[in-house]
């Protein structure tokens, strides 16, 4: 990839699907300053930077910091990320979902179509939720005036609809970026965002240590980026991971030719769902949060916002379980291996020891079952972990290894397609090649 990386402006396709991406990352990086009308924003952000290291402090990292500027981009991506999941998990019970699964791409895109439907239908939800949380804000002591329209059904209106067409924005930027960009845009989204708020959260770190005169010592910063190094470290090491099965191919004797007789591996990722778990156990965990601003001074909702405060206990226990949950459900979902095994059998490929068929399918599941539970023990780790160190170092700003996990993932995902486009761009033109030669040749 180092190498290639002179080459990438060289290249009009790759080119022009980098460019692309960071253009549109760019229209989102400004409609996160576009505020929802009839609001103050000025007080929102005194507001964040006293409780934002809760519930609210982790929405705002996942949205690119949108909830601190009261923007119409607040809801972020997660309607449509929450949509998704609800599909993917109906495809296990709804035979008709499942059918749709197995079309390939009129499947797909029907399946799409839907996931848009409930998309604005979520939106729709959590706009109204918001709505009410702002409204409720106005009365709290302290926070009198951010909402500055007189009209409550006017607010209400105005907030809904705009959180809504931000939402669903977003969702489009995500698939233009997928199609005609390069990467995953849903999740180039979400890495943006998380991104943003690095310079800030870089400069917190730097006014509270002893070099900007604050109380941090020096010592409790050097750790601190140690262990940022390791769980990075630690994110590449396991994401770059596979566990190889040997497959045989047997001899075919055709004339006075013989085919077949190599050896080749089927690779198997520690890893293979990605930083799809956490992401969606996360967004999974904002909807009670989000719920519970529809009753605001209750005392069920109140009990039910503290429990699930990220770096609470029992919000790591349900966090854990979701991501291994995830990590097999997703790999479940994306790896058929029956289909692998009756291509393997179709080629004349065997593995050794293992009768083709049946045999292959179990076998082939026991493997990825065992290195699949290791892939999600160590993504709950990097999760959860650096969440206790930053109440021990009482960081000043949300640092989670969720973000770490998302960042470096993302990173890691995007550069492999730029490589894999490098590498096609290569083999073009080493068969473009060999094409002239032999007509030079012929003539």
């Amino acid at each position: 990839m180092a190498n290639g990386v002179d080459t990438l402006g060289k290249i009009p396709e790759l080119k022009k699907r980098i460019l692309y991406t960071i253009a549109l990352l760019g229209v989102y990086r400004i409609g996160v300053f576009i505020a929802i009308p009839g609001v103050d924003r000025s007080i929102m952000q005194n507001f964040m930077q006293d409780q934002g290291q809760g519930f609210l402090g982790l929405f705002n990292m996942f949205s690119g910091g949108a909830i601190e500027q009261l923007s119409i981009f607040a809801l972020g991506i997660m309607p449509y990320i929450s949509a998704s999941i609800i599909f993917q998990l109906l495809g296990v019970v709804i035979p008709h979902i499942e059918a749709l699964q197995k079309e390939g791409e009129t499947g797909r895109q029907k399946i799409n179509q839907y996931t848009r439907y409930a998309t604005v239908a979520i939106s729709l939800v959590q706009g109204l939720g918001v709505s009410v949380y702002l409204r409720s804000m106005n009365a709290a002591q302290g926070t009198t005036g951010i909402v500055v329209f007189d009209n409550a059904m006017l607010f209400t209106f105005v907030t809904v609809v705009s959180l809504t067409g931000g939402a669903m924005f977003l969702m489009w930027m995500g698939e233009q970026i997928t199609e005609h960009g390069i990467g995953n845009g849903i999740s180039l989204l979400i890495f943006a965002g998380i991104v943003a708020g690095l310079p800030s959260a870089i400069y917190q770190t730097f006014e509270q240590s002893v070099l900007g005169g604050g109380e941090m010592k020096a010592t409790t910063v050097i750790i601190l980026l140690a262990i940022v190094y390791a769980v990075c470290a630690t994110i590449v090491f396991f994401e770059r991971a596979h566990r190889r099965i040997p497959v045989h191919y047997a001899k075919k004797v055709v004339g006075r030719k013989v085919y077949g007789g190599r050896t080749s591996t089927l690779p198997l990722k520690v890893n293979m769902a990605g930083v799809i778990p956490p992401i969606f156990a996360s967004s999974i965990l904002m909807f009670p949060g989000i719920l519970t601003t529809f009753f605001p001074g209750n005392e069920i909702a109140i009990k039910v916002q503290n429990a699930l405060i990220p770096g609470a206990n029992l919000y790591n226990v349900i966090y854990v379980a979701m991501i291994i949950f995830f990590c097999y459900f997703y790999t479940a979902v994306t790896f058929k291996s029956v289909d692998v095994a009756e291509n393997i059998k179709r080629v004349g490929g065997f593995i050794p020891g293992v009768r083709p068929g049946k045999k292959t399918v179990e076998y082939i599941d026991r493997v990825l079952g065992r290195i699949t539970f290791g892939g999600a023990v160590y993504v709950s780790a990097v999760c959860v972990l650096p969440t206790y160190m930053q109440a021990e170092f009482n960081v000043p700003f949300y640092f989670g290894g969720t973000a770490l996990l998302i960042v470096v993932g993302v990173a890691l995902d995007t550069a492999q397609q730029i490589e894999a486009q490098l590498i096609n761009r290569s083999y073009d033109g080493l068969v473009g090649g060999r094409v002239k030669t032999r007509g030079r040749r012929g003539q």
